[in-house]
């Protein structure tokens, strides 16, 4: 009888944790069924080209080789972006104002070397990803930006402002997002891959095709690759 009842008390809390699951909201669910870590390879410190000789070849490059990206390669330009260069003040490669750091970056992971298609989240601190959604998100990203540079990049950062920490001054999001896209172009000119900027999309758009937080506002596309 104690065999039976065990059994029993076993495939109600099963049915129960399947109900819970089945109860999340469908982004959700999908997090919480895909999230993962996924540790970066250390970023470069000391390149071979000079910040002068990036700024005079820095340029918008809208066409990509349908090569893979490396994750080192992609590791230095999430860096770039958000990257922390004193662990003890906490201090990154982007100023922010107050220090409130009002951004954050997202990786859609198209054809990256050793990185499963989905969408990330860059820590900072940990100069680690999140995996937010598995599959094919920059099908999903195409489709609410319907730019050929989006949908022949194997990789686009995204970058989020978030807005309920500049009250005192909504434009400070949007400077902030303005220093890691200029990061970004420069340390992609310095590993010779190309990127733009790209700012003509409705920001509700991208939230509906990618599991986003709701209070944060896209306000940059950056889409990745070798020129």
């Amino acid at each position: 009888m104690r065999k039976e009842h065990i059994k029993r008390a076993v495939s109600v809390a099963a049915v129960v944790l399947c109900l819970c699951v089945l109860a999340l909201p469908s982004h959700a669910q999908q997090t919480a069924a895909t999230d993962a870590s996924v540790k970066l390879p250390p970023p470069k410190l000391d390149g071979n080209v000079s910040v002068e000789k990036a700024l005079t070849e820095r340029r918008s490059v809208r066409a990509y080789k349908s090569e893979p990206l490396s994750l080192d390669e992609v590791s230095q330009i999430l860096w770039s972006a958000q990257g922390v260069t004193d662990a003890g003040k906490g201090l990154r490669t982007t100023p922010s104002p107050r220090g409130q750091f009002l951004i954050e970056v997202y990786l859609v992971a198209g054809n990256v070397t050793g990185l499963p298609a989905g969408l990330y989240r860059y820590q900072p601190k940990e100069h680690a990803l999140i995996k937010m959604a598995e599959g094919d998100k920059k099908a999903d990203l195409s489709k609410a930006v319907p730019q050929p540079a989006v949908a022949g990049a194997p990789a686009s950062l995204i970058i989020c402002g978030m807005p309920e920490r500049s009250a005192a001054n909504p434009a400070w999001i949007y400077l902030e997002a303005g220093h890691a896209a200029e990061n970004v172009y420069l340390q992609a000119t310095a590993i010779k891959l190309g990127t733009v900027s790209i700012a003509g999309f409705k920001p509700e758009d991208v939230r509906k095709a990618l599991p986003l937080p709701e209070k944060q506002q896209p306000i940059y596309i950056m889409p990745l690759g070798r020129k």
